[in-house]
């Protein structure tokens, strides 16, 4: 396992997440919050991430299906992670690896993926 820490600009939303090795590659998708938050995303099952600050901390936003809770620092207004589930009904975290310590998003593969279309 290799363990992250990241968390928001101003400090006020820190966590970490645990993964199978080193994150080599993050999801690029095109719809209307990703492409203009810039995200990158990276994966996790939920039991596999730690928030360090409380969830009070966090505010949401949800949109279109309201399956997937953007979460935000309400401070500085950087998107960490968002939450959902996956096809199986797991409870997951799309990690934005830009907010992960010591990540180089020129150095990841990014798999383009199509979500204005569904």
């Amino acid at each position: 396992m290799t363990t992250y820490t990241g968390g928001c600009h101003c400090g006020r939303i820190a966590f970490e997440v645990d993964t199978e090795g080193a994150i080599a590659q993050a999801m690029e998708c095109n719809c209307s919050i990703c492409s203009k938050r810039g995200y990158l995303l990276a994966f996790a099952p939920a039991t596999h991430v730690r928030l360090r600050t409380p969830e009070s901390d966090l505010s949401t936003y949800t949109f279109n299906k309201h399956v997937i809770r953007h979460q935000f620092c309400p401070v500085c207004g950087v998107a960490p992670f968002g939450r959902g589930k996956d096809l199986h009904g797991n409870e997951t975290f799309a990690i934005n690896v830009r907010c992960l310590d010591g990540i180089d998003p020129h150095a990841l593969q990014i798999q383009p993926f199509d979500g204005r279309s569904r």
